[in-house]
């Protein structure tokens, strides 16, 4: 989609006369003949770039996967910011489009962006990517869909527990959101599967995409040490060629980085979008519910993990694959008891563990033991 053209979907409903009154129209009455209404229009709305080999990637995959059902229309719009921007965005989609399921699927166009569309447009279904819905606070069209991706960062850190020789692993986040925590404790966890003496330090820059400060995080983890990297931040592109650059190893995440770095790419967790799109869609055009709090893990199609590289041992390849057999079978937690926070608190009660779907995980606020960083 051309700059221009993104322009005018934004700006439609602000400049034009005709976007005005459109807006008061329901959703469909556009084009409301029998076939318009037996088909369904989806909008996916992306904070970045589509082919950034990260968080935006892995949603255009999925987005990918569901232009080849039946009767159904794709509209995007990339690089929106999370911003008023995005309201516009949404509504063109609605009023000109004739949307009738959107996916905002960047963390900071939920509240409050999406929330007012929802209110707004009651006959259009919402669901955001990794938002905490709750009913009887936030509209029925709107809902929440996640993936229990820390058993994928857990699995990276067996592989980067096999590749370390320093026993110091690193990690860029963006910034201390429950999503993010439980990635980086899930990291360090699946490494003290390998080895209890091995710690990871987090730098956190504060943003989803700042190229410059990851690369910047990346050079001064290896610095001090770090020989395996991951990161928790939207494009892992900058931190995957750095560290590989630098001599590192890393572990991917959110789409496959290893062309990046084929001899230096361990593993990576990686979204299977496509899966959670397609039943969504199915839904929509059976006239069936939605769900609200759609959750899932490898098990469930939600995760994927890419290949193992040339680089992981085959000890390391061993326990992997055992490690995913056992997630995939079902019961397998990542947080068991006894585990400290890294200020000295026990967090998980000896003899107590959290299953992979339990919602005290969705409000993680701490760091484990073997963390070097802060939240603050």
């Amino acid at each position: 989609m051309t700059k221009l053209l993104r322009m005018n979907r934004r700006s439609f409903l602000k400049s034009s006369a005709t976007g005005v009154a459109l807006a008061g129209l329901a959703p469909g009455l556009l084009g409301s003949t029998a076939a318009a209404q037996a088909a369904l229009t989806v909008g996916f709305i992306y904070v970045g770039p589509k082919d950034d080999y990260g968080y935006n990637q892995a949603h255009a995959e999925g987005a990918a996967v569901i232009k080849a059902m039946p009767g159904v229309t794709v509209i995007e719009e990339e690089n929106v910011p999370e911003t008023v921007d995005v309201q516009k965005t949404m509504e063109s989609m609605i009023n000109l489009d004739g949307a009738s399921l959107i996916f905002p699927t960047s963390f900071g166009y939920f509240d409050p962006h999406m929330l007012e569309m929802a209110k707004k447009y009651p006959d259009v279904q919402f669901r955001h990517c990794g938002g905490m819905w709750k009913e009887g606070v936030h509209p029925e069209n709107t809902g929440s869909y996640f993936g229990y991706i820390g058993q994928g960062q857990y699995l990276n850190g067996i592989a980067a527990g096999h590749a370390t020789k320093s026993k110091k692993i690193g990690f860029v986040a963006a910034k201390p959101i429950p999503q993010v925590l439980q990635n980086i404790n899930s990291f360090l966890l699946g490494a003290r599967s390998v080895d209890p003496a091995i710690t990871c330090q987090v730098i956190f820059t504060g943003e989803w995409s700042l190229a410059v400060k990851e690369a910047e995080a990346t050079n001064a983890l290896v610095d001090q040490g770090a020989d395996v990297i991951t990161c928790h931040v939207d494009s892992p592109k900058v931190v995957v060629e750095t560290a590989a650059g630098r001599g590192a190893f890393v572990c991917g995440y959110h789409a496959n980085q290893s062309p990046l770095a084929p001899e230096k790419y361990l593993t990576g967790a990686e979204w299977a979008w496509g899966n959670v799109y397609t039943d969504f869609v199915k839904k929509a055009q059976a006239g069936e519910k939605l769900g609200n709090f759609v959750r899932g893990g490898l098990k469930d199609g939600f995760v994927k993990m890419s290949p193992l590289g040339p680089a992981v041992p085959e000890a390391g390849r061993k326990q992997f694959e055992t490690t995913l057999g056992e997630i995939m079978a079902g019961g397998f937690s990542v947080f068991k008891g006894g585990i400290k926070d890294n200020k000295g608190n026990v967090v998980v009660a000896e003899g107590k563990s959290f299953p992979e779907d339990a919602i005290e995980l969705e409000s993680m606020d701490y760091l484990v033991e073997g963390v070097v960083g802060s939240t603050s």
